[in-house]
């Protein structure tokens, strides 16, 4: 079950809720009993195992322009 984190606004706590998707969007009380709260943005992070290795980024495309900029032209 997800975890959603919380913040009350008149004491300044941020708490945590498991609960379900589809109650995300519903109304938490916070530990200390008030109803003033606002759903965080929370971020996933994601990190390979040894199983399955977390992907490289792609490298930028290179351009063919002047200069050394990956323009083969340096030696």
């Amino acid at each position: 079950m997800p975890r959603y984190e919380y913040r009350c606004r008149p004491c300044g706590t941020t708490f945590e809720l498991s609960r379900p998707m589809a109650e995300s969007a519903a109304p938490a009380t916070c530990p200390s009993g008030h109803e003033d709260t606002v759903k965080l943005l929370s971020t996933v992070a994601v990190a390979g195992t040894a199983a399955t290795p977390a992907r490289a980024a792609a490298p930028a495309a290179g351009g063919g322009g002047g200069g050394c900029c990956g323009g083969g032209c340096c030696g």
